[in-house]
């Protein structure tokens, strides 16, 4: 990751001297998140794009496996809905377990397992192998992300957040970039080496990376800001006046703000965040899963000609979200950004459906429906961390994003029926087209313009 990324994101204007750690000795805001941000980001950075490449690479694999093993459409949407199953059902508890056990073991338990189940996936035979892996992979995944966002507000203030949240949506994009230059080479040069098909060797390779990772998370993490090391007590001390002050900041404008996880469940705003994040990930999903076949109805049909042109959204949508998530925390504002980012997204879905007969054109559209749908994703994650605070912060998370997450059952199984029984994925991208809109009116509505980013 180039060291102007990283400065760049975490280098905004400082507070105001009164949030600032007191005491002979302090270093300037800029210096101190500049180094805290080099020691988490990288390493968390390489874990979450590991991890979405682990739970995208079945959108390469179904260019080959659904021939090999006889998948429909319809069972293949299945098996990557029965992922979220098991998600949504330990997110909540995985996350309160981070809080109880600290991030260090949590987040080495979660790669170690996932890697396992990752890498497991060369052994599918059946349907009932398929389905029952993918709901393991999303047991074993549970909590990771959210985990990521509980575990970023140890260490930066709410408005530096959106541009550190930013580098791992990038991620999501980086998964797609690596996915289409390493998994289309996988999957038809290496197939047939030992008797095996080229899918099997794409699971096994790259499951192994998060195994290696989560022996390395025992080594590389921290709980926190007070077991940090390389940190000086008067940095940890200046670090978490900061995060301190930023929460007195917001508890004033944090009617909803609750310490324990039932007062989490009473606080309808939980809802309406999970709403929105339903909304945005069943279209960040079907970018997820389905860019590979979508490409292949543009015209194309070779298997490492579709991965190699998938590079193309997912890198435009890296570049382009990082630079709107940076002028979001540059203005302060996050609703008219997600908003913007919304529509747009959804204009861009509906456009797909034209079906023109340029190449060109059709790959442009979903550039475009990829940087802001992708965008999307770390403005509005800057958001509710605001209403959430003390115990509440672990759970509130985890259970925005285990509602939120559900689009995972509800989207690729739905779009897989579609386009079963109509062969067309048109019908599908008007729906999703309609949820952006919706979420993006809704957090216009459901949050006052005051509450914005700080």
């Amino acid at each position: 990751m180039p060291q102007s990324i990283i400065s760049d994101r975490v280098s905004e204007r400082p507070l105001a001297p009164a949030a600032h750690a007191s005491g002979a000795g302090s270093v300037s805001d800029d210096l101190l998140f500049r180094k805290v941000a080099w020691r988490v980001i990288p390493f968390l950075f390489v874990c979450y794009v590991v991890s979405f490449l682990d739970r995208i690479n079945i959108g390469f694999a179904q260019l080959q496996m659904k021939h090999d093993l006889g998948f429909s459409d319809a069972m293949y949407g299945l098996g990557a809905a029965i992922f979220y199953i098991g998600y949504v059902l330990c997110e909540v508890p995985s996350n309160m377990l981070l809080a109880r056990f600290g991030a260090r073991r949590t987040f080495m338990r979660i790669m170690l397992l996932w890697g396992i189940a990752s890498t497991c996936m060369m052994f599918v035979h059946t349907p009932t192998h398929f389905y029952a892996l993918r709901f393991l992979l999303g047991v074993f995944e549970a909590g990771f992300f959210p985990g990521i966002v509980l575990y970023l507000t140890y260490w930066f203030p709410p408005r530096r957040r959106a541009a550190v949240f930013s580098i791992f949506f990038a991620g999501v994009a980086v998964a797609g970039v690596l996915g289409g230059l390493v998994s289309g080479w996988i999957m038809r040069d290496m197939g047939g080496v030992m008797g095996l098909e080229g899918w099997r060797w794409m699971f096994a390779i790259e499951g192994l990376p998060a195994v290696l990772l989560g022996l390395m998370a025992a080594f590389w993490l921290v709980d926190g800001p007070e077991q940090a090391r390389w940190l000086s007590d008067v940095e940890k001390a200046q670090l978490l006046a900061q995060r301190e002050g930023a929460s007195s900041a917001h508890s004033a404008h944090s009617a909803h703000a609750s310490r324990s996880f039932g007062a989490a469940l009473r606080n309808p705003r939980v809802y309406l965040f999970a709403f929105i994040y339903f909304s945005l990930t069943c279209a960040s999903l079907t970018l997820n899963f389905w860019m590979p076949l979508m490409i292949r109805d543009f015209g194309v049909h070779d298997v490492l000609a579709i991965s190699l042109y998938t590079v193309i959204p997912n890198a435009v949508g890296a570049v382009g979200l990082m630079l709107i998530a940076r002028r979001s925390d540059r203005r302060g504002e996050r609703r008219w950004h997600f908003a913007a980012c919304t529509v747009g997204g959804g204009v861009a879905l509906s456009l797909l459906t034209l079906h023109l007969a340029s190449f060109a054109a059709m790959m442009a559209i979903l550039s475009m429906a990829a940087v802001l749908i992708f965008a999307a994703l770390p403005i509005f994650w800057a958001v509710p961390p605001a209403y959430l605070s003390g115990k509440a912060a672990a759970a509130g998370i985890a259970l925005i994003s285990s509602i939120g997450i559900t689009s995972g059952i509800v989207s690729p199984w739905a779009i897989g029926l579609i386009k079963t029984h109509t062969g067309s994925m048109d019908n599908a991208l008007y729906i999703l087209a309609a949820l952006l809109v919706a979420s993006g009116a809704a957090l216009l509505i459901g949050v006052p313009a005051p509450d914005r980013a700080r």
